[in-house]
């Protein structure tokens, strides 16, 4: 049976529909997402080697939407609909709509600018307000993070849009910084010395912008040198956690240890008896009970 013979009309704003017009309609939208579907499905497989994950997912969604949109305004008129009728009624349905869903509204804006402006791309460690962690997608509504923990979280594009993000990789080169401490009795120029040997023999330690290592402070019982190193923002991580131990057991293995907190601890003697002298013993035992709290 042909579909076309099913006559059955109902009204419509510029005519009579029928019921075959109805059922046309029904199956293209069904065929054109199926369509759409399959084709962004071999493009996905076609741009994987060719364009980055980001702008591959931007293309496939904006053909994929697009390709329905204009099907779908197409073959109104198989339903009895004015394209231009429906302009004016989108307008004002738009606008009662804009009321009662800002939030929408404002989340659909913002994912369309994150997808032009790209302050972040899928893959992407970023922090964003209080959570950190990767990217996974970027929607039209919501951005989802993936966090260190594993846990996926769901953040509405207008707070992305609107709020501080820091992307932790959106810079090929990034900076870490020790603070060691040796005594004041530990030579400090060669403490720089096996600091700096350490730093020239990492691969991953960047020459430029170069690596400095100096004294930075005076603290009550120790001296601070500080060790500032940049390295690729893909090795930052490693490189960091394993020279801070090359450096500790390389300054110990020269004799050179990190302090303990020291006090001195003066014992006055009685205002009543100023000549009393106190025992040699027990001005040990003070300063003893004084050193196990310390430590």
């Amino acid at each position: 049976m042909d579909i076309d013979s099913l006559d059955f009309s109902l009204p419509a704003s510029n005519g009579t529909v029928t019921l075959g017009s109805v059922l046309k309609f029904i199956l293209i939208l069904s065929f054109s997402t199926v369509f759409a579907k399959i084709l962004t499905l071999y493009l996905r497989r076609y741009l994987k080697d060719r364009v980055s994950k980001d702008v591959g997912e931007t293309i496939l969604k904006i053909l994929y939407y697009g390709t329905l949109t204009i099907v779908f305004i197409s073959n109104l008129h198989l339903i009895g609909i004015k394209p231009s009728a429906l302009l004016v009624a989108g307008g004002v349905t738009g606008i009662i709509l804009g009321f009662a869903s800002q939030n929408i509204v404002g989340n659909l804006i913002s994912g369309f600018f994150l997808m032009v402006e790209r302050p972040i791309k899928i893959g992407d460690q970023v922090q964003i307000s209080d959570v950190s962690g990767f990217v996974t997608d970027i929607r039209i509504i919501s951005t989802l993070i993936r966090t260190y923990d594993g846990l996926l979280v769901r953040i509405p594009n207008q707070q992305v849009f609107t709020t501080n993000i820091t992307n932790i990789v959106g810079h090929p080169v990034r900076r870490f910084e020790y603070t060691i401490r040796i005594r004041y009795s530990d030579d400090a120029n060669a403490a720089i010395f096996l600091i700096k040997d350490l730093v020239d023999k990492e691969p991953f330690a960047l020459l430029n912008p170069s690596p400095s290592v100096f004294v930075n402070d005076f603290g009550d019982s120790w001296i601070n040198i500080s060790v500032r190193i940049w390295a690729p923002v893909n090795e930052w991580f490693g490189i960091k956690t394993r020279l801070l131990w090359k450096i500790k057991q390389t300054l110990e293995e020269n004799g050179i240890v990190v302090p303990l907190p020291q006090r001195i601890v003066h014992i006055q003697a009685d205002s009543k008896n100023p000549d009393e002298i106190i025992p040699e013993k027990e001005i040990e035992s003070v300063l003893n009970y004084e050193g196990r709290f310390l430590a």
